[in-house]
C-alpha cells in the first residue's frame, strides 16, 4: 500500500466535486434525503439544505436494502429527479453506485460516486470506479478495520483514480442503543495515516436524528473535512431512514452550531 499513505504522499489531497473542494479549509457539507422519492421532495430538500449551508446534495436513486421487500429506490427515475434538483439549485450530486453495469447511467448524473458500506470490499466495483476517473466517496464497511478501508481506497487508486474521500459512517459493535457506533477515532487516525480527505456520516453512525447534531459537532472538532447528513422534508413519512433524518429546520440549527465549531478549529462552514 503506497498510493494513499501520507508517508509516500505528504501533501494533503483536495478532491474537487464540481467547484466544491473536499479537504481544504472549508468543510464539504453533503446533505439530502436517504432516498429520492419525488420531484417535489428532492427539489424542496435541495433548496432547503442549500439555504442552510450545504454545498453538495446527497440522494439515493439505487438503494441497497437488507430486506428484498423494502423500498430500493426509483433507480433511473431517481437519477432524473436528482438532475432536476441540480439544475434548480446548482448543487453537485453525490449518489450511491451499486453495480459496475450502472457506471455510465449513474455517472451521467453523479458528480461524485458514493460506494456504500456494503460495497467497500466489492472489488469489481472498486476496480471500475478506479478506471472511471470520477471522484469517489468511499464509506467504511460496517465491520471493516481502518486498514481495510485504506486498502479499499488503494485499490481504487491503483486503477488510476486518486480522487477519493474516505467516510466514517459507524461500525457494528455489541451496542444496541444506536444503529451503529460512530468511530471518531477514525478521523485523526486516517488524517495522520493517509493524505485523503475524511468525511463523517453521523446519520448512519447513530441512527437517531436527535443525536446527529451532537456527533456532527464532535466530528468537526475532531478534524473531519466534511459531513454527510440525511435531511428530509417529512421524516415521519420517509420511505427510507426517516428515523435518522433531520428536518430542514433542525439541519439549519445544526449548521449554526457547526459553523461555530469550525471557526474554533480553524475551518469554515
Amino acid at each position: 500500500m503506497t498510493l494513499v499513505l501520507r508517508e509516500t504522499h505528504p501533501e494533503t489531497t483536495v478532491v474537487r466535486v464540481a467547484e466544491v473542494p473536499i479537504g481544504g479549509p472549508a468543510l464539504a457539507i453533503m446533505a439530502g434525503p436517504c432516498a429520492v422519492e419525488s420531484e417535489e421532495q428532492v427539489v424542496a430538500t435541495a433548496r432547503a439544505v442549500k439555504a442552510a449551508g450545504a454545498n453538495i446534495l446527497r440522494g439515493g436513486a439505487f438503494k441497497p436494502r437488507t430486506s428484498p421487500y423494502a423500498f430500493e429506490g426509483l433507480r433511473e427515475e431517481g437519477l432524473r429527479l436528482l438532475a432536476i434538483a441540480r439544475a434548480e439549485t446548482g448543487l453537485p450530486i453525490v449518489t450511491e453506485l451499486l453495480d459496475p453495469r450502472h457506471i455510465d447511467i449513474v455517472g451521467a448524473v453523479a458528480d461524485i460516486f458514493q460506494i456504500g458500506s456494503r460495497n467497500m470490499q466489492n472489488f469489481t466495483l472498486l476496480d471500475e470506479v478506479g478506471r472511471a476517473r470520477k471522484p469517489v466517496l468511499l464509506k467504511r464497511g460496517m465491520s471493516a478495520t481502518l486498514e481495510e478501508l485504506l486498502l479499499a481506497a488503494e485499490r481504487v487508486a491503483a486503477h488510476g483514480n486518486s480522487e477519493i474521500a474516505l467516510c466514517e459512517r459507524g461500525i457494528r459493535t455489541f451496542e444496541t442503543a444506536t444503529r451503529n457506533t460512530l468511530d471518531l477515532n477514525a478521523v485523526p487516525y486516517l488524517k495522520r495515516r493517509s493524505h485523503l480527505p475524511v468525511i463523517v456520516d453521523p446519520s448512519h453512525g447513530t441512527g437517531h436524528w436527535w443525536m446527529v447534531p451532537h456527533l456532527a459537532r464532535a466530528a468537526v472538532a475532531a478534524g473531519c473535512d466534511g459531513l454527510l447528513i440525511e435531511v428530509h422534508i417529512d421524516p415521519a413519512h420517509a420511505m427510507s431512514d426517516g428515523f435518522q433524518s433531520l428536518t430542514p429546520e433542525s439541519f439549519s440549527r445544526m449548521m449554526t452550531d457547526v459553523r461555530a465549531i469550525a471557526a474554533a478549529v480553524g475551518r469554515q462552514a
